[in-house]
């Protein structure tokens, strides 16, 4: 993909999430449409780009994926930083990965934008006969926290653009409300676009490494 290519908004989206629960499958699938069932955990971070159609406007997504052990919390307010979005993933087959996600949303909210965009998403539902959190639970939990939400698998391709979109399409409705709203329509683009690149020192982004490496 050319690194110039033309776009009229970028918009920086992270991934959160206990380690294991896919988050880096769902990054890839949906920038790549790849699977990897030997994928490594995350070290530090990487981050992915995809670029669609949102309503007729071309956006650039930047997706970010952290590991979500203990020992990086030490980049959070810097991996926080400039995200209108957030998916934040739990693991169908793991209940206490379902449990983690109030720890998750409480450090989301205390480091992220007051307006970020965040979406709950119960991945590896292709692993039916290990489901161990109901739908009906994780529907009830959205709506107390006022989050989307809906189900994925990365391995089966479902429900992962869907995903992102859903996500990319409502933070372009909320940015474009406030560039109607603004008496220069034309702030919110130039802002997101020259405010969005972050380096994580220590860290190596990577930005288009193949799913699986001998």
């Amino acid at each position: 993909m050319n690194g110039d290519e033309e776009y009229d908004y970028l918009f920086k989206v992270v991934l959160i999430g206990d380690s294991g629960v896919g988050k880096s499958n769902l990054l890839s699938r949906f920038t790549r449409n790849e699977f990897c069932l030997e994928s490594k955990s995350t070290i530090g971070v990487e981050f992915a780009t995809r670029t669609l159609q949102v309503e007729g406007r071309t956006i650039k997504a930047q997706i970010w994926d952290t590991a979500g052990q203990e020992r990086y919390r030490a980049i959070t307010s810097a991996y926080y930083r400039g995200a209108l979005g957030a998916l934040l993933v739990y693991d169908t087959t793991k209940p206490i990965s379902f449990d983690n996600v109030a720890r998750w949303l409480k450090e989301l909210r205390d480091h992220a934008d007051a307006n970020i965009v965040i979406m709950l998403i119960g991945n590896k539902t292709d692993l039916k006969h290990l489901r161990a959190v109901a739908t009906e639970d994780a529907h009830t939990y959205a709506e107390k926290e006022g989050l989307s939400f809906i189900e994925t698998s990365a391995l089966e391709s479902i429900n992962v653009d869907k995903a992102f979109q859903t996500t990319l399409a409502h933070i372009y409705h909320i940015i474009s409300k406030k560039s109607l709203s603004s008496n220069h329509p034309s702030a919110p683009t130039s802002a997101i676009k020259e405010g969005s690149t972050i380096t994580v020192h220590g860290s190596q982004p990577v930005s288009n490494n193949p799913c699986c490496t001998s």
